[in-house]
């Protein structure tokens, strides 16, 4: 059998029907299930429901009614082998090998299922019994009722080296299945296995159809090494891949209840049975990458609640690290943070649901806590230690693999740089919110001399605006406080490209973006490229973004190009950018630029992109430089000083004339090359 039922049931589990669905079928919630229009014949009226903790649709119009798998049997006209083949790529998940041995290893994880439930049952009955009154003692310490104590299954593994391997063996069990299940310590060195677990109050871990799959196991002797000591990997445990109370936090969540990361297994039953239902804990590791997928399946913004003190926050820190390359538009983490000293026990214990709804409430976003963490306990007296800061902030921003993440979280973090180290008038160079690999927006070194000579007019209010900000009025000798560059006097402030950049959008951005929306292909190797570019029209970087986001959609993959651009442009269009894309074609006021057309060959469309791109990253170098040029020769008028603005300039003049060499690009489309 190529497909194991065992790796079916985790295919199901993995993917909520409602995201396979949704792929296909606009969904609306309805209470604990989803609705939207069957997507089997045509109707007006929704009579299609999703059910994601039932895992099934039902299609009331046509009587159809499945799992994922059939659905995209039923709408894609796939076989089966296909359609799970599919699934699992969206999962995230391997194939099985095909092999003879298959089905006898699937055999073998259900004989382990039963024995880890016997295993269970043993632990329960040796707590409720006169030998497990020291544990039962100890969870009456911690406040763990009897009642609590049977909802989550807890026991007691006596401390004889045989108890549990007697009792399996009575039933039957074999003691290589014990050694393999995790629950005897064997081996080629241990001529005879005995219990792994002695001595301990046992809380059994399940998986997310609440089978039992390993155990925790909490010491009661002080001397003992391992205060808690886990299973070890087995056939049917890998604790990276699963999280304490699973199964129950998931139905929890479903019904409204706020998903709540804590420590420890005591630390979820604690939170539990303070009306926090929807509790987990990772299994004895720091949080991983699989239990973080699991999370956001479960919730968009799970709360990580840490203990206040050092070892709590480098654990918060830790999460952050993991979670910023995974972030997705929606998908984040809140930090919660405990009172110093006070794990989620105790402030249950002290305090009450009331205390921990309080700290929950009181939980901060995962930019604030990346933020919080660069510059606690730091000084930045100095450039030098600002400047490390900087480069520090933008190293992480751009660990995130998602640019419209990405790009949001560079101008959260550049404002929060600009408010802490000028908050007197925006000076500094941190307004911009573009920022890449440390230096924001600008180029190396230049921050330093913009920090010191940025011109304002004297008395002028408020502070400079953010990337593609408004800025204050004021008059005509006062610095223009608009756009990603601020003109340094009224010469630069009345020249084309300032002028361009608050007016009408510029022919050259405008060929740029109508390249990306006519051939969404180039970004299959240009998206790093195409999120650096400076734009310096708002509503360029607006669509910028809008074209990345629709790209990202995985919608544009089709190998007919125009179809990509027909499908790009309808994206766009449903994003609400209908009168920027009109404003896009006004702005590109001549039609021999073959190569942004729809039609155009391939090769034409590269030589047509690195010319635009070539030329446009080098009009803006030219016009930082012919700032600087000019803030020189305002405080030194020297021969020098006006010899380089005038180089500027007149490079920047050549520069325009050069605009030519783009056009006509075509012959490999059936056009002549004209204007070269």
């Amino acid at each position: 059998m190529r497909f194991t039922p065992q790796f079916l049931e985790e295919l199901r589990a993995r993917l909520p029907v409602s995201e396979v669905v949704g792929r296909r079928v606009k969904l609306k919630k309805a209470g604990r299930e989803w609705k939207g229009l069957s997507p089997f014949q045509q109707e007006k009226s929704p009579s299609f429901t999703v059910n994601d903790q039932k895992g099934f649709y039902h299609d009331f119009s046509s009587g159809k009614h499945g799992d994922i798998i059939s659905f995209l049997m039923e709408t894609e006209g796939v076989g089966f082998p296909e359609a799970v083949e599919r699934l699992a790529s969206m999962a995230g998940m391997a194939l099985p090998a095909v092999t003879p041995d298959a089905a006898r290893h699937e055999q073998r994880r259900k004989t382990l299922y039963d024995v880890m439930e016997l295993a269970a049952k043993f632990f329960a009955d040796t707590l409720a019994s006169r030998g497990g009154a020291k544990a039962r003692g100890y969870l009456a310490d911690r406040a763990i009722s009897p009642a609590t104590q049977l909802q989550f299954r807890i026991g007691y593994a006596p401390g004889d080296r045989f108890a549990l391997k007697e009792y399996l063996g009575a039933q039957g069990i074999p003691t290589e299945d014990m050694v393999e299940a995790g629950l005897l310590n064997g081996g080629e060195e241990i001529p005879v296995p005995y219990d792994k677990f002695r001595d301990r109050v046992m809380f059994p871990i399940t998986d997310v159809r609440n089978r039992v799959i390993a155990f925790g196991g909490r010491a009661l002797e002080k001397d003992v090494p391992a205060k808690y000591m886990n299973s070890p990997e087995t056939p049917l445990f890998h604790k990276g891949d699963n999280l304490y109370n699973l199964a129950t936090a998931r139905q929890a969540t479903h019904d409204g209840a706020p998903l709540i990361v804590v420590e420890g297994y005591v630390d979820v039953i604690a939170m539990v049975t303070s009306g926090f239902k929807a509790s987990v804990a990772p299994l004895g590791t720091a949080l991983t990458e699989n239990q973080l997928m699991l999370l956001w399946k479960m919730v968009d913004e799970p709360i990580l609640c840490f203990d206040g003190d050092k070892a709590g926050k480098k654990a918060a820190w830790r999460a952050a690290d993991l979670a910023l390359p995974h972030l997705k538009p929606g998908k984040s983490l809140r930090f919660a943070l405990l009172p110093e000293g006070q794990d989620p026990d105790d402030l249950a214990r002290s305090g009450g649901r009331a205390a921990i709804e309080e700290v929950i409430s009181a939980a901060r976003g995962l930019a604030d806590i990346v933020w919080s963490r660069e510059i606690e306990g730091g000084t930045f007296a100095t450039p030098e230690r600002r400047a490390a800061l900087e480069a520090r902030i933008g190293e992480l921003s751009n660990g995130i693999r998602d640019e419209v993440v990405r790009r949001y979280y560079r101008q959260d973090l550049s404002e929060r740089l600009r408010n802490t180290f000028a908050p007197e008038g925006g000076r500094g160079g941190y307004g911009r919110g573009n920022f890449g690999g440390g230096n924001f927006g600008g180029r190396p070194g230049e921050s330093g001399r913009r920090f010191a000579s940025r011109s304002f007019t004297p008395g002028a209010a408020g502070r400079a605006a953010p990337y593609g900000g408004r800025g204050q009025a004021g008059s005509a000798s006062q610095t223009i406080n608009r756009g990603p560059y601020q003109a340094a006097s009224p010469q630069l402030a009345n020249s084309p490209i300032m002028r361009g950049q608050r007016s009408a959008m510029s022919r050259r951005e405008a060929l740029i973006l109508q390249s990306l929306i006519n051939h969404p292909w180039l970004l299959h190797d240009h998206l790093e490229e195409v999120a650096a570019l400076e734009l310096a029209h708002p509503e360029a970087n607006k669509l910028r973004a809008g074209i990345i986001a629709a790209f990202a959609g995985d919608h544009h993959h089709s190998p007919d190009v125009e179809e990509q651009a027909e499908k790009m442009r309808a994206d766009l269009e449903a994003r609400g950018f209908s009168q920027v894309l009109q404003r896009v074609g006004g702005a590109i006021t001549t039609g021999a630029v073959w190569g942004v057309q729809i039609g155009a060959a391939r090769e034409d469309v590269l030589s047509t992109w690195q010319q635009l791109v070539a030329l446009h990253q080098k009009t803006h170098a030219l016009l930082r430089e012919k700032k600087d040029a000019e803030l020189a020769l305002g405080e030194e008028s020297s021969e020098a000083n006006l010899a380089w603005l005038k180089d500027v300039s007149a490079r920047l003049e050549s520069l325009d004339g050069t605009e030519a060499l783009i056009e006509g690009f075509g012959e490999l489309s059936g056009r002549f090359r004209q204007g070269v």
